[in-house]
């Protein structure tokens, strides 16, 4: 696809056996500010408690936000995700099982995630983003801190233009085999929808990515790889063995539910159940039945299994054996070896203060968070969309200070997209109702003075308007309209005449205009379904295409200086998607690009849906 992926350094990681590694604190000031708003936990904390859950704990003397945890061979200590280093980036780290002696094991500027110890402690597999941006399976060798990109060989690696992420790997009892998920040569397909009612009016099909999954086995060498269980129509995930190495378990899902069991008020909808297959012979057992969504399938013995229910009144841990549930919001639950502990997350999703401190990955910038849509005036002030509270509309200086709201929504509606009039005394917005409501409720362009006075409404009819654009020259407005037909396009609106013109009549949406006035971008879904980026010059000439990858690519903003700012899902997943929460594309990252599409590199490489960036001045 000619994506000029970010290169990110490898570095070697401290041995097992050494000194305790410290681990540093959040990222150092820099120059200049990107703000971002990133979609995904806000905290994370981790829990150790009996199977049946009592004597619950938290694990660690020093908690940071922490997750995905595992336990070594002997149950003496516990691995696990943290980005103690900085909102978003994911180290690997490690503590004794009464939650001393943390260290750090494996870090570097790349997502590190998900490790798994060998049963006689020589090896670390994990999951990491670093060289390519895309999740791979790597080992390290404890001893000598030797880093091997175990699926990145070119037998393994599937077709670089579709998905090829490996995930959630799991050593044998002997130390010889891998097994992981991976969705591999599968293709990047919207969710399922019914047309008319929803995102998707004409293709059946939404805007977020729903994700194949199968399991793979590979030798610890990097050979042998091969299928191990795989089921049309369906994803499969979170690969455990069995103590005596014969068998695998795994959660089985509808594929579309693999969009489903991300998302709050679908979660109920999505169902699962607890297989597990002989890996010679590949005799397949199904476990449970029934409703509920089943995730972390682990062999607690013999005869007993254990495995999380996601969401509802069943949420928590559960046992095929019958033994009593354990209920609450438990995330990621692990066994240990004997069966007696469990370790999991709690998490939250409260809103982030803005200008909350991010983890960086441009030595040039600061990274902070921000709410939605946010935009700088001319005189550095901010404008953005409350969605944190109840979507109304807000302005302050750049560092927070001074906020006050200028259109409230009193519940009534979204007020999305604020864009700045040049001479910076105007904010005009798209109030209404959107996402899947755009079909069948009208939302109308509007502005307001930045000292929330001289309310008025600019465009107002049957149709679905939004996500204004002010012109530099102040006499334009470029909107995105719905009809209630699901016809969508960019139209203009003339100030002075009040005359609206059109500008596409494609699927079209988010426009922006540029900063010199001369090309508008948009993003663009093609006839089959994918998203991209694209300009085109005010008069309706010189479309031109600026992203061409089979991921979507989308909201795309100028900078001051004429570059562009986009989210893109190009590197795919990087976990297993029903295993998110909140979350509708986790895939989603920040990059930037010349005018003219040239020069692609990511901003951003976090596990989470990193979204709305904005250069300070």
């Amino acid at each position: 696809m000619g994506m000029n992926r970010r290169d990110f350094v490898l570095s070697a990681s401290a041995a097992l056996a050494a000194a305790p590694q410290q681990i540093i604190g959040a990222s150092a000031p820099q120059h200049r500010v990107m703000l971002m708003s990133r979609i995904g936990p806000t905290a994370s904390d981790l829990f150790i408690a009996g199977m049946d859950g009592t004597n619950e704990r938290r694990l660690l003397e020093t908690p940071g936000f922490d997750f995905h945890a595992s336990f070594s061979s002997d149950g003496s200590q516990v691995l696990f995700t943290s980005e103690r280093r900085g909102r978003g980036q994911a180290d690997i780290c490690i503590a004794h099982a009464d939650g001393t002696g943390i260290r750090s094991l494996v870090t570097g500027a790349a997502v590190d995630d998900v490790a798994a110890l060998s049963a006689d402690g020589a090896r670390l597999a994990f999951v990491s983003t670093r060289g390519t941006g895309r999740a791979n399976i790597w080992i390290q060798d404890i001893r000598t801190g030797r880093l091997t990109n175990l699926t990145g060989r070119n037998v393994v690696q599937g077709d670089p233009d579709l998905p090829d992420g490996f995930f959630r790997p799991s050593w044998s009892p002997d130390g010889r085999w891998l097994a992981f998920s991976s969705d591999r040569n599968t293709a990047w397909k919207g969710h399922a929808c019914t047309p008319g009612t929803t995102s998707c009016p004409s293709t059946g099909e939404g805007w977020e990515h729903i994700q194949q999954l199968s399991i793979y086995v590979m030798r610890a060498d990097g050979q042998g790889l091969r299928v191990l269980a795989s089921r049309p129509g369906y994803s499969t995930g979170s690969p455990k063995w069995s103590a005596d190495g014969r068998r695998v378990i795994f959660y089985e899902m509808p594929v579309q539910d693999s969009w489903n069991a991300r998302i709050s008020f679908l979660a109920a909808r999505a169902q699962s159940q607890v297989v597990s297959v002989d890996v010679n012979t590949g005799e397949r057992i199904e476990h449970t039945s029934g409703p509920g969504l089943k995730l972390f399938p682990q062999f607690i013995s013999t005869n007993e299994i254990g495995y999380q229910i996601k969401v509802g009144a069943e949420q928590g841990l559960h046992y095929t054996s019958g033994r009593p549930a354990v209920k609450g919001a438990i995330r990621s639950p692990v066994w240990s070896p004997d069966g007696t502990r469990v370790v999991y997350e709690k998490t939250s999703f409260t809103a982030l203060p803005q200008n909350t401190l991010l983890h960086s990955w441009d030595p040039q910038f600061e990274y902070r968070s921000t709410d939605s849509f946010p935009r700088l005036s001319k005189d550095n002030k901010l404008v953005l969309t409350e969605q944190a509270s109840n979507s109304s509309i807000a302005i302050m200086n750049p560092d927070g200070t001074d906020r006050r709201r200028v259109f409230d929504t009193e519940g009534k509606g979204l007020a999305f997209g604020p864009s700045w009039s040049p001479d910076g005394q105007w904010i005009v917005f798209g109030f209404g109702l959107y996402f899947e409501n755009r079909y069948k409720a009208p939302s109308k362009i509007m502005r307001v003075r930045r000292d929330g006075s001289g309310l008025e409404v600019l465009f107002e009819g049957p149709e679905n308007a939004g996500f204004p654009s002010c012109a530099p020259d102040g006499k334009r407005i470029v909107f995105r309209l719905t009809a209630p037909d699901g016809q969508s396009g960019l139209r203009i609106l003339d100030l002075t005449t009040r005359v609206v013109s059109v500008l596409t009549n494609e699927y079209d949406n988010l426009p922006d205009w540029s900063p010199e006035g001369g090309r508008i971008v948009f993003t663009r879904r093609l006839g089959d379904g994918n998203f991209d980026v694209f300009t085109i010059r005010p008069d309706g000439g010189g479309l031109r295409r600026l992203t061409t990858s089979g991921a979507n690519d989308a909201h795309a903003v100028w900078t001051t200086d004429g570059r562009l700012l986009w989210n893109s899902g190009l590197n795919g997943f990087k976990d297993e998607a029903p295993l998110y929460d909140s979350n509708f594309q986790p895939y989603g990252q920040i990059w930037i690009m010349n005018a003219d599409g040239s020069g692609k590199r990511a901003l951003t490489d976090s596990l989470w849906e990193d979204s709305q960036p904005l250069y300070l001045l």
